[in-house]
């Protein structure tokens, strides 16, 4: 430190240049004027004064921390590995060490003057720091002052902009009050023509009589309306002068039709449709009588020929389907979020059965789990939210994969991190490969924790090549995945696993926002018989409020109530914790989106639309990607990743199939194998099979038979084969198109209409004759005249006098309604037909 002057010594600190020459003469300093100089023993003289005055004394601990110093070393080794047939692989591994050594500095290392010259650095310090926080402070309250000041001067120009409003409102009245006022003189009835008033006499003449002067007042009561209706007149007619002669200044452009976008949804009744157009109901039936519809103004239209009305009457046609309006009051009906903040990361463990998943939770959480399960197994998915030295971590327990990719098949995206647990003395098992392919299908980091290293037989290095030969490399190999031995039991390496966690969670740099409507997802859910339906959901942005009224997938209703994982009533919850929630209409399905709401009512129909397209989605069964579609797509010019999950019943076939399919991938095509395994085909692999879009591949083993049900009801495709070169040749076959089905069609039935009547409750109804085949009601038929075809559509009634039937016999008399149409004639004929789907030969 250099000498300084008083005065630059107070502008450094901040303080007024009185109060310090006032502090230095207390401390037995006397300053004369602001350019006397300070040494750094006076300063230290004055700091060592200023402290004590605070309380402060000379013994406390120095400030200063340890200094750190990294060494990292790299060596590289070579790893062989044995492969089948006696061949073997070299694999390169590279070895990182990194040490790190602290040195403290001592004390009495450091001179007293050294000591109080880093004190008195401190003190300037952080006086400057009190100093830039009241300027802060002062900052903000000119800032909150000219907020007030521009509002109070918004709300007075808009205090003046609504009276000039008023103020032309009642102008605007007054001149139409005028105009109401020339309209009723223009309709009245003319004014009798004008009696010439008397002309004054010059001369003088006689009085008039009494009686003659009464009969003149008379007259000219009987006049006076007549010349006040004469005023009017004139007054009427020079106003519309004034009119004219403005009209002629003034040159007023012709005012163009207007077009407007109508927005239909997939139902509208007509008076809707109206009103979107802004044209009267009637216009709108006219409209629809001309194009061969008689309606109602409160019929309801489909969206096809409501798009047809709009633009027969020149507007435009913007069609709304029940995604975009479910979109549409989820956006009015939510406020938008905001303040990202980091959140904790939410973790998943999943491994293979008995290999410590739920005790390792249980050790971490200090309670008893496993002990209230039968037989310590996991049960259902439960989520808990840890609070550790490091930080907050949620957990979420899942009995095993298979629930884990069930949530992901509903679209549910709710873990950040994998802990998959692998068993010291027993190495990877079949679940544990499930885990794996789950695990990298979800896209997300893994971190494996190696339990139950306690036991005697525990080799840890034989887990870590066990999961280095399916690609999981551990980082002290070159890898990129934390490996981290623990003990559920002892609790040997929780702390290193919880270390782990956190820092892969620093890497993903997770947030989320905390104001705004609440979203989440369920992660179970159940129907309890005291307290009817009951949810965990894992909140994921915004907060969740006891009372807020949400949308939970097809359910809806208000929280009642809000308990955390102990049971505890809570008010509120942020993102990443879980909660259970009570009131909800019905038990939702687990991966379901919770949304909170402003208004219960719009919560109702959100959950209308959506069971609505959920009962469509059902008619319609979801189907997974055959391989049969792969030559449709190939013709449209696009890349196809046709996506495999082979089983076999060896480790060689499986690995000979593998590479063999690869293979196969082309410029169009790329094959991918997504999992493979031995052993029969299971839920698991339909479940995987769904979420990523894959075709199964059974070579020598067969799907159990909740396999097949699943896979049957999903629409997920199985296919078995026996031998290696069938499967690549099958395959082949597909990515050339030689598989592409042909559609063909196939006439069933021809009628011929005879009559055409009008019912009152079914509308035209075409009396036929079938002439050949079968007329069945629920194929679609083509109506042809001249044998020319002027519709196609369906059945809307199939009837045989008077009942109805599903099927009319060639020589029989029917009576067809058909849907949609209303312009059948005599002499049409009535043709009924079915696709079929043919096989294509080599």
């Amino acid at each position: 430190m250099s000498e300084v002057t008083v005065r630059q010594l107070a502008e450094t600190v901040g303080i007024p240049l009185d109060r310090l020459l006032s502090q230095l003469s207390e401390a037995g300093l006397p300053k004369s004027g602001a350019e006397d100089t300070l040494s750094d023993e006076e300063k230290i003289r004055l700091l060592s004064y200023l402290r004590q005055r605070h309380g402060k004394g000379d013994g406390e601990t120095d400030p200063l921390g340890p200094r750190r110093v990294t060494l990292k070393r790299k060596e590289v080794k070579a790893l062989r590995q044995g492969r089948t047939g006696g061949a073997t692989k070299t694999v390169n591994v590279e070895v990182r060490k990194r040490r790190t050594y602290v040195k403290r500095t001592e004390a009495t290392g450091l001179t007293p003057e050294q000591l109080e010259a880093e004190r008195a650095r401190q003190a300037l310090e952080e006086v400057k720091r009190q100093r830039e926080l009241e300027e802060a402070r002062r900052r903000e309250e000119e800032e909150a002052r000219r907020r007030a000041e521009e509002e109070a001067k918004r709300q007075a120009e808009e205090a003046e902009e609504e009276a000039r409003r008023r103020a032309e409102e009642e102008a605007k009245q007054a001149e139409e009050a005028a105009a109401e006022q020339e309209e009723a003189v223009t309709e009245a009835p003319p004014a009798p023509e004008e009696v010439p008033a008397p002309q004054p006499v010059v001369e003088e003449a006689p009085k008039p009589s009494p009686k003659k002067a009464k009969k003149k007042k008379e007259e000219e009561k009987r006049q006076r309306p007549a010349r006040k209706k004469l005023e009017a007149s004139d007054q009427l007619l020079a106003a519309k002068a004034r009119k004219r002669r403005k009209a002629k200044e003034t040159v007023r452009q012709p005012v163009a039709p207007q077009v407007r976008e109508v927005v239909i949804p997939e139902t509208i009744t007509v008076a809707e449709l109206a009103k979107r157009m802004a044209v009267k109901a009637a216009d709108v039936v006219k409209t629809l009588f001309q194009m061969g519809q008689m309606v109602t103004i409160n019929q309801v239209l489909d969206q096809e020929t409501a798009a047809l009305v709009v633009e027969e009457m020149g507007h435009k046609a913007v069609l709304q389907s029940a995604e975009d309006l479910e979109q549409q009051l989820i956006e009015q009906a939510t406020q938008p979020l905001s303040d990202e903040k980091p959140r904790p990361p939410v973790v998943t463990v999943m491994g293979h059965v008995d290999h410590g998943k739920t005790s390792l939770l249980d050790y971490i959480r200090r309670t008893r789990v496993a002990a209230r399960e039968a037989g310590g197994i996991t049960q259902h998915i439960g989520a808990y939210q840890v609070k550790t030295d490091h930080g907050r971590i949620t957990f979420i327990d899942t009995p095993g994969h298979a629930a884990f990719t069930a949530m992901r098949a509903r679209g549910a995206q709710a873990t950040d991190i994998v802990v998959l647990v692998v068993a010291a003395d027993d190495g990877v098992m079949p679940q544990t490969k499930e885990a794996i392919d789950h695990a990298r299908a979800a896209g997300v980091p893994m971190v494996v924790a190696i339990n139950k290293i306690d036991k005697p037989e525990a080799d840890p290095e034989r887990v870590k090549t066990e999961l280095a030969a399916l690609e999981v490399v551990p980082e002290e190999w070159g890898g990129d995945t934390q490996f981290v031995p623990v003990s559920a039991k002892t609790g040997q390496g929780i702390d290193d696993l919880l270390e782990a966690i956190l820092l892969q969670a620093e890497l993903l740099e997770l947030k989320a926002p905390t104001k705004g409507s609440a979203r989440g997802v369920v992660l179970e859910a159940r129907l309890d018989k005291g307290r009817g339906p009951v949810a965990d959901v894992l909140i994921q942005a915004g907060t969740l409020k006891r009372g807020d009224a949400v949308v939970c997938g097809e359910q809806y209703g208000r929280v009642r109530a809000m308990l955390d994982e102990n049971g505890k009533q809570i008010k509120q919850a942020g993102p990443s914790t879980p909660v259970e929630i009570l009131g909800l209409s019905g038990v939702p399905n687990a991966g379901d989106e919770l949304i909170a709401v402003k208004d219960e009512k719009v919560a109702k129909q959100i959950a209308e639309l959506r069971a609505e397209k959920a009962k469509a989605k059902r008619m319609a069964a979801q189907q997974a990607a055959k391989l049969d579609q792969v030559f449709a797509k190939m013709e449209e010019g696009e890349v196809v990743d046709l996506n495999l999950i082979v089983k076999a019943d060896v480790h060689g076939s499986l690995e000979a199939l593998r590479e063999a399919l690869t293979k196969l991938s082309n410029d169009k095509v790329r094959v991918n194998v997504v999992a493979g395994g031995v052993g029969g085909i299971t839920e698991s692999d339909v479940n995987l099979a769904l979420t990523s879009n894959a075709v199964i591949i059974g070579f020598n083993v067969r799907a159990d038979a909740g396999a097949r049900r699943l896979a049957e009801e999903k629409g997920v495709e199985i296919r078995y084969y026996s031998v290696i070169y069938d499967v690549i040749d099958d395959v082949k076959k597909s990515i050339k198109g030689m598989l592409a089905p042909e559609m063909k069609e196939r006439i069933v039935g021809v009628a011929e209409v005879r009559q055409v009547f009008r019912h009152p409750k079914f509308g035209q109804i075409a009396g036929c004759m079938v002439k050949e085949g079968v007329v069945r009601r629920n194929l679609p038929i083509r109506v042809l005249r001249d044998n020319v075809v002027i519709f196609e559509g369906q059945l809307e009634s199939l009837r045989r006098f008077k009942d109805d039937v599903t099927e009319v016999k060639a020589g029989m008399e029917c009576g067809i309604g058909v849907k949609n149409y209303n312009d059948v004639r005599e002499g049409d004929l009535i043709e009924v037909y079915e696709r079929v789907e043919v096989e294509a030969e080599d």
